[in-house]
């Protein structure tokens, strides 16, 4: 055997290896893709540098502040739909449509009060922060991951003031970021 016919095989080889394992990454990357985590890494990674003069407060924070008895608890603000609302909601939240002018669900708040808005995952939420923020009010944040996040986590969700675990899947694209065990069903 000549040495051109050995290096002509092994280049095959190693050819071979390389696409087999640039095929094997790229089914990586695209199954890393559809997983839950990720999609919410880029979802929440996007958003903040969208609305990058917003303040956030994460779940885990907004469920200390709620359960906290030395200060007072925030405004919650919910920017969604009244289908999404009548599904589920955080309790004691004001339903503000996301196609109106949040300030009239605080006008008779003082500037300093504290609010929190939310959403499904915290777009049409943080809009609404930057309108009351323009407004001159001082101390809004907006929900990171929104009810989509804190239903993930289990964490109370009311309907008609009992108790409910579902939420509004928004669409059926924005709702694969939902457990299916806390997705309602889309109508």
């Amino acid at each position: 055997m000549d040495c051109q016919t050995a290096s002509g095989r092994t280049s095959g080889a190693v050819n071979l290896r390389v696409a087999g394992a640039v095929v094997a990454l790229l089914l990586g990357v695209l199954g890393l893709l559809s997983c839950r985590s990720v999609d919410w890494f880029f979802v929440k990674r996007s958003l903040r540098s969208k609305f990058s003069d917003v303040q956030w407060i994460t779940t885990a924070e907004l469920a200390d502040w709620l359960a906290a008895t030395d200060r007072p608890p925030p405004v919650l603000i919910d920017v969604r739909t009244r289908a999404e609302w009548r599904v589920s909601h955080l309790p004691a939240a004001r339903l503000v449509d996301p196609q109106t002018d949040p300030l009239a669900a605080v006008s008779r708040l003082p500037k300093d009060a504290p609010i929190v808005t939310y959403c499904a995952v915290g777009a049409r939420s943080a809009r609404a922060a930057e309108r009351l923020q323009a407004a001159g009010y001082t101390h809004v944040q907006n929900l990171e991951g929104s009810i989509f996040e804190w239903a993930n986590e289990h964490r109370p969700l009311v309907h008609n003031d009992k108790p409910v675990t579902r939420v509004h899947p928004y669409t059926s694209l924005w709702g694969h970021l939902l457990q299916p065990d806390v997705r309602a069903r889309l109508r």
